[in-house]
């Protein structure tokens, strides 16, 4: 199956894909790519680098950076890393242990000899690392399209975007399943259940409510077009104070 190339928002774009975890949870797939002032262009490689994903991206610049969102989307760094090996090649603390050995990370968030770490995106492309989550998850923040870009902290099910080409609905054929949106009791529930460190979470999801976002770019399930924020403050209410 080729990955579709959705372009959003001029300098967004989006490479989306149907993924199935044990044979029944559909759950999508989702690269996002974002073109840099510069001319080069950043990706958060979180699907194969299949050839009509290279070809966008070729199409797009020189990929400059390559982005592990989390500690479990390592599955495909090396494919990126192979292809374009002058690129910095950043993922949270965690992710080294996980990922193929032979890769050399470039930029790491989470490690306390760097708590803030720079990496020479940060004029366009603000990160929060989520210290105190289960997935050291890092959410990201484009301010020129108003988009958050994230992995697992916010969930859109059913993703029938990334289905689209196929036969499958993309919903999850499970009682309590089906719909797993920001405001559904489940997703609370979930986003509750994911920190470690509750100070933290408190602390890292303040700091995304107060991004100016309008629309977000979730790896798993349907793009929020609008309300982003709302959807964000619905999604993390068990550490929000009331809006």
């Amino acid at each position: 199956m080729a990955d579709t190339t959705v372009i959003r928002e001029p300098g967004c774009d989006e490479f989306r894909r149907p993924m199935t975890i044990l044979r029944v949870l559909s759950i999508g797939g989702r690269s996002t790519a974002i073109k840099l002032a510069s001319g080069g262009v950043w990706v958060l490689a979180s699907t194969p680098l299949t050839p009509a994903t290279k070809a966008k991206l070729d199409e797009l610049g020189p990929v400059q950076y390559i982005v592990a969102p989390n500690i479990f989307h390592h599955l495909f760094l090396g494919e990126f890393k192979k292809a374009y090996p002058a690129a910095k090649l950043l993922a949270p603390e965690g992710t080294i242990a996980r990922a193929d050995k032979a890769l050399v990370f470039d930029g790491v968030w989470g490690r306390e000899s760097e708590p803030d770490p720079k990496f020479g995106f940060e004029d366009e492309i603000t990160a929060c690392y989520f210290s105190g989550s289960k997935n050291k998850d890092v959410a990201f923040f484009h301010p020129a399209s108003k988009t958050i870009i994230e992995a697992d902290l916010i969930f859109n099910l059913p993703c029938t975007e990334q289905y689209s080409k196929t036969t499958s609905s993309g919903r999850i054929p499970l009682p309590g399943l089906g719909r797993v949106t920001p405001s559904s009791w489940l997703h609370s529930k979930i986003s509750a259940s994911m920190g470690v460190d509750k100070a933290a979470m408190a602390r890292d999801a303040a700091t995304v409510a107060e991004w100016d976002a309008a629309r977000l770019v979730p790896c798993h399930g349907d793009v929020i077009e609008t309300g982003a924020k709302e959807a964000w403050r619905a999604a993390y209410k068990a550490y929000l104070p009331p809006a």
